[in-house]
């Protein structure tokens, strides 16, 4: 197995190229022909504490969201199959938040996810091995540990499981209410002590919290495990970075949510090719620079013979991060996949990064995140 020491590739080891670089992976067009490659061997996975995990995961922020992603529960069915296809695929990890799902579909996300695990007909190792990593809101009202612990439990029962992968708190509230930030940590203990989640973690933490909260958890016998965080080619700037550089030094593992940008990424829009809803303002704004990007993701992508997507997503695994694509369609799901197998060079994740400095401007800092 390789290491790798440079700024543009792990510094822990991840996995072999089980492809040659310029082999392409034949993606079906339908359900039907699952894809059930050898996108990457068993002992490829990543270590995230005490727990394996594949190199990329699926988010699920989708799943339950009206407002900025469309969701209808009429969409099920086409879930339960995407689900299926990641899992019969080597995806182990599914990342949700007991806040994902608009209205009164607050919850939903987990609910559906407990639902396609319970429901799953593959085998049932595969089944065994999935990880659930869930976020914990900070809501105003959850002022005590014991509120944070019950966070938890309704997790659980919203999945239907007796333990959580990895339990995280999914912001920091030490910029507003920093007496509540102690809660969350305590709570955080207690989930672990209790046994109700098998690692803990944290989401939108900055530097300097960051390096907070593990010192806290470190001395109460607790390891920090993984560290959440927007990060793409148009999510690098210097907290990220140096986010990175402390997650490597302490063997926390980075997980790169929004690793394509919204959509940006996907090269699937233009300034008059906009997404509907609050997406399409962000867009307008953004898109007009990105011609460079894109157009670099693109060249790499046709040498490739990969797709743009593809492309953006392993730049991220090349990073040393566990990123996790948004799916709710079978069609994005078998297109994500496509990104395990192969890596980018280090000339590639250069010409990428130097394209993405040219950017005018970047993704918006989500307004959650410390320093």
């Amino acid at each position: 197995m390789a290491f790798f020491s440079s700024s543009t590739t792990p510094t822990t080891p991840y996995f072999i190229n089980s492809f040659t670089p310029s082999s392409g992976l034949s993606l079906p067009s339908s359900s039907s022909n699952p894809l059930k490659l050898p996108l990457f061997w068993p002992w490829q996975k990543v270590k995230v504490g005490p727990l394996s995990v594949s190199p990329m995961g699926f988010g699920t922020w989708a799943w339950g969201n009206q407002l900025l992603w469309g969701y209808q529960e009429a969409m099920d069915d086409e879930l339960q199959r995407t689900f299926n296809l990641a899992v019969d695929n080597g995806i182990n990890l599914f990342d949700t938040a007991d806040s994902y799902g608009t209205g009164r579909l607050n919850g939903q996300s987990e609910k559906l996810l407990g639902k396609f695990i319970r429901e799953f007909q593959g085998g049932k190792g595969l089944q065994d091995d999935i990880v659930i990593a869930t976020k914990f809101a900070a809501y105003p009202w959850r002022l005590t540990p014991g509120q944070f612990v019950n966070a938890c439990r309704g997790s659980l029962e919203r999945i239907q499981v007796e333990q959580i992968g990895i339990g995280q708190l999914h912001w920091s509230t030490a910029n507003y209410a920093p007496l509540q930030e102690m809660a969350l940590w305590d709570g955080l203990v207690a989930m672990y002590e209790k046994g109700l989640v098998r690692a803990v973690g944290v989401s939108n933490y900055g530097p300097k919290q960051l390096l907070k909260i593990y010192d806290y958890l470190k001395a109460r016998g607790v390891p920090l495990v993984s560290a959440q965080v927007q990060f793409s080619l148009l999510s690098m700037g210097e907290d990220q970075l140096e986010i990175k550089n402390i997650c490597d030094s302490l063997g926390i593992r980075v997980i790169a949510y929004s690793p394509l940008g919204l959509g940006m990424l996907t090269g699937k829009y233009t300034s008059d090719k906009l997404p509907r809803g609050p997406r399409s303002f962000l867009f307008r704004q953004i898109l007009p620079g990105l011609e460079p990007l894109l157009s670099t993701l693109n060249d790499i992508a046709l040498k490739r013979r990969k797709t743009v997507p593809q492309v953006a997503i392993n730049w991220c695994i090349c990073k040393g991060t566990i990123p996790i694509p948004g799916v709710k369609s079978v069609k994005q799901a078998e297109e994500n996949l496509g990104a395990l197998g192969w890596r980018l060079s280090s000339e590639e994740v250069l010409k990428l990064e130097y394209a993405a400095s040219e950017a005018p401007k970047k993704m918006v800092q989500n307004v959650f995140q410390t320093r």
